[in-house]
C-alpha cells in the first residue's frame, strides 16, 4: 500500500489515506472504514495503524480494495483536492544514520579542497591532507552506522515550505529514505530486523552547512542547530510498505533543484542496511513502533558534495524509484534580510 497523512483544503483535520489509481486518488480509510463497517478505531492515524499491527494492515487493504470495486465514492477524494502531511506526523523518535560511507568521502575532499585553495600550491596543499590521512573516513564510520538524534517534532510534508534559518548562509538538501519501524525490540538480529520494517518513505534532511561547520569544530558532532530548527525534516510524500518493494535496495534516487539534476544515486549504494541499523541500535535499547531511520546522504546527494548550495525560494525535488517524489520550497521568512543588519544582531 501508499499511505498518505492528508487532510481536505477546508479542514485542518489530519486523516489516514491510501493512494489508489497511480496516485490521483485517495481512499479516505476512516470513511471507508464506517461505510464497511469495519470499525475505525486503527484508522484515526498512521501511528494508530502502525500500533494497531500487520491485521490492522491487512484491514486496510481490504477496505481500500472494496472502495473501488463497491464504488463508495463517497470515501474517495481526489488528490488534487487533498493536502498531504508528513506521512507520519508524529513519530516515536527520529534518528538520521550515515549508511553511505561514500558520501563522507566526497564531502571531506570538497572541504579539504577548499582548505587546500587558500595556500599557494593547493595542488600541494591538497596532496599533504590527503598523505596525512584526512580524507579518509574513520574505520570506526565503516564498523557501524553512526547516528544523530533528529527533530521529530519539526517535520514536514509534501508541498511545505522548509523554512530558512536566521542567521544562516549555506543552506542544503540531503537525498536521503528511511525505513519506519511497525513492531518493537531489543537485541534485533540483522537477519530478522526486515520483520521489524513498516514501510519506507523519501527524507530531506535539511542542513544549514556554515552553522553545521561550527558545531563540528566543538566536538560535538554533525547536529545541533545546523539541523536543528523549525520545518527542516521533510518527508513524503507516501509511506510506501515493506511488501510493496521487491527489491529496496536497488531504487534509484535523484534530486532536482529548480527541474534541473543535481543528485543522482541508488539505495544499493549503501554500505549499512537498515537492517544493520536496527541491529546496532536495538543493541541493549528498545526499538519501538513508529519510529524512524533515515539513511543519510546517497553518494553526490547533496549540494555539499558539488560546493554548491540553495537560494531563497528554490524548489526542491527528491526522487525515489517505487515511492514518489517529494517536493518543497526554502523560503527565508519576512524579517530574515532585517536579522541579518548588524544594528539588529
Amino acid at each position: 500500500m501508499r499511505l498518505v497523512t492528508f487532510s481536505l483544503a477546508d479542514s485542518a483535520d489530519a486523516r489516514l489515506g491510501a493512494l489508489i489509481n497511480n496516485d490521483q486518488q485517495i481512499v479516505d480509510l476512516r470513511t471507508a472504514a464506517d461505510l464497511t463497517g469495519s470499525g475505525n478505531k486503527n484508522f484515526t492515524s498512521m501511528l494508530a495503524l502502525i500500533d494497531a499491527g500487520p491485521a490492522a494492515l491487512d484491514s486496510a487493504r481490504d477496505i481500500s480494495a472494496r472502495t473501488q470495486t463497491e464504488g463508495m465514492a463517497e470515501a474517495i477524494i481526489e488528490h488534487d483536492n487533498a493536502r498531504l502531511h508528513a506521512p507520519l506526523p508524529n513519530p516515536r523518535r527520529l534518528r538520521d544514520c550515515t549508511c553511505f560511507l561514500q558520501h563522507l568521502r566526497n564531502a571531506r575532499k570538497v572541504r579539504y579542497t577548499r582548505l587546500a585553495a587558500r595556500e599557494t600550491d593547493p595542488e600541494a596543499a591538497l596532496e599533504r591532507f590527503r598523505a596525512s590521512g584526512a580524507l579518509d573516513v574513520p574505520p570506526e564510520w565503516g564498523a557501524a552506522p553512526v547516528y544523530l538524534n533528529s527533530n521529530h517534532l519539526s517535520l514536514i510534508g509534501q508541498g511545505d515550505d522548509v523554512i530558512w534559518p536566521h542567521e544562516a548562509r549555506r543552506m542544503d538538501y540531503e537525498l536521503e529514505w528511511a525505513v519506519i519501524t511497525g513492531s518493537g525490540g531489543s537485541n534485533i538480529k540483522a537477519e530478522n530486523a526486515a520483520k521489524h520494517f513498516f514501510g519506507f518513505t523519501i527524507f530531506n534532511d535539511v542542513s544549514a552547512r556554515d552553522i553545521q561547520a561550527i558545531e563540528i569544530r566543538t566536538g560535538a558532532g554533525m547536529g545541533g542547530p545546523g539541523k536543528d530548527f523549525d520545518a527542516g525534516n521533510a518527508m513524503g510524500p507516501c509511506i510506501v510498505t515493506a511488501d510493496e518493494l521487491d527489491d529496496p535496495y536497488n531504487q534509484e534516487m535523484v534530486a532536482r533543484i529548480n527541474g534541473e539534476e543535481w543528485s543522482r544515486g541508488n539505495t544499493s549504494m549503501m554500505d549499512h542496511r537498515f537492517e544493520g541499523v536496527l541491529a546496532h541500535l536495538s543493541h541493549n535499547q528498545s526499538i519501538h513502533p513508529g519510529e524512524i531511520f533515515g539513511s543519510g546522504t546517497v553518494p553526490t546527494g547533496c549540494g555539499l558534495e558539488h560546493n554548491r548550495y540553495l537560494s531563497d525560494g528554490d524548489t526542491i525535488e527528491l526522487d525515489v524509484e517505487g515511492i514518489g517524489v517529494l517536493q518543497n520550497r526554502i523560503v527565508k521568512p519576512a524579517d530574515w534580510r532585517d536579522r541579518q543588519s548588524p544594528d539588529k544582531n
